[in-house]
């Protein structure tokens, strides 16, 4: 499925920039690409594209791929459980989706091992000065900083600050923190960027604001210091989290970690055992939340279309193109 991945993204990118670009996306959306396994225990493949990237593995993604294929019947179901085998670019997931009349309820699978890269570590960030962050692997590789530090509240309100400033973060952790991943050098570099907070929410044991790229940023163009916030809680930013806490004593094996995001919406992780990932120490992660089906659509391409691929424009997007 990785390669499966990589041709898509030097051979068939215009099937991403047709559907996540306007006028039919915008920058928060993502699409999955539901594929044949090329592993004969699984029960389906798929590949996901967001803006600017094809990221091995997206938990969010992950629940939202097993409550389509349940809900429209593209696997057989059992209730009150269905039990499913994904095959992501970065490997096997298993997942298991709650099951009531035909309708897809929590969805709870077995992430790729995360594991932490650098800890509590100072970079120089222009404007910011010196950050403390962690870099962790979740399915993507994360640089974590603290929102209280930097005098920010994880509220909607505060949106483009947190973009902003995360973005800004992100870009020199990818300059200053070199990383790639231990089984597939192919995998490198910090793309996204999370920051956490105490929670808002009840239940929850911590909060999060993660940003993703709408473009490439120029530090000589502040215009360009722009993302957006993943709607989501984030299910591999979750593992990559728990991995650092773990990493830092604070989050034991078999103990519950719910992790609320912008919205005020929770997903559930565990971490189940330790293992390694190459050299690196790395925890098992099980992450647990729910997806909703908005709509059904049939896009088009009108061969007369100036922009057969789509578009952005700068006053929404990261750049223009």
């Amino acid at each position: 499925m990785f390669e499966k991945m990589k041709h898509f993204e030097a051979k068939a990118d215009h099937i991403r920039t047709r559907m996540l670009r306007e006028p039919r996306g915008y920058p928060a959306s993502n699409c999955n690409l539901i594929l044949s396994p090329t592993d004969p225990r699984a029960d389906a493949g798929f590949v996901i594209m967001e803006q600017v990237e094809y990221p091995p593995m997206s938990g969010t993604n992950t629940i939202c791929v097993a409550t389509v294929l349940i809900e429209t019947g593209m696997v057989p179901i059992e209730e009150p459980v269905t039990e499913l085998t994904l095959e992501s670019p970065a490997g096997l997931v298993d997942v298991s989706v709650e099951v009531e009349n035909g309708k897809a309820g929590r969805v709870t699978f077995q992430n790729v091992p995360a594991f932490t890269v650098h800890l509590d570590e100072e970079i120089d960030v222009p404007e910011l000065g010196s950050v403390m962050v962690d870099v962790a692997w979740g399915g993507m590789f994360y640089v974590i900083a603290d929102a209280t530090d930097l005098g920010i509240e994880l509220v909607p309100d505060e949106g483009a600050r947190i973009v902003r400033i995360c973005e800004m973060i992100k870009a020199a952790a990818r300059e200053q923190l070199p990383v790639s991943h231990p089984e597939n050098p192919e995998v490198e570099g910090i793309t996204i960027g999370q920051l956490t907070g105490p929670p808002t929410a009840a239940e929850a044991d911590a909060k999060n604001a993660v940003v993703v790229s709408t473009g490439t940023l120029d530090w000589d163009r502040p215009e360009t210091w722009t993302g957006v916030l993943d709607r989501s809680p984030c299910g591999t930013g979750t593992c990559a989290r728990m991995a650092v806490k773990h990493a830092k004593g604070e989050l034991d094996i078999g103990e519950d970690f719910v992790h609320e995001g912008i919205m005020g919406t929770t997903f559930h992780g565990r971490l189940i055992e330790e293992t390694t990932v190459g050299d690196r120490p790395a925890v098992v992660p099980t992450l647990g939340g729910e997806a909703w089906i908005t709509g059904t659509a049939q896009y088009t391409v009108d061969p007369d279309d100036p922009f057969p691929n789509g578009f952005t424009v700068g006053d929404i997007w990261g750049g223009t193109d």
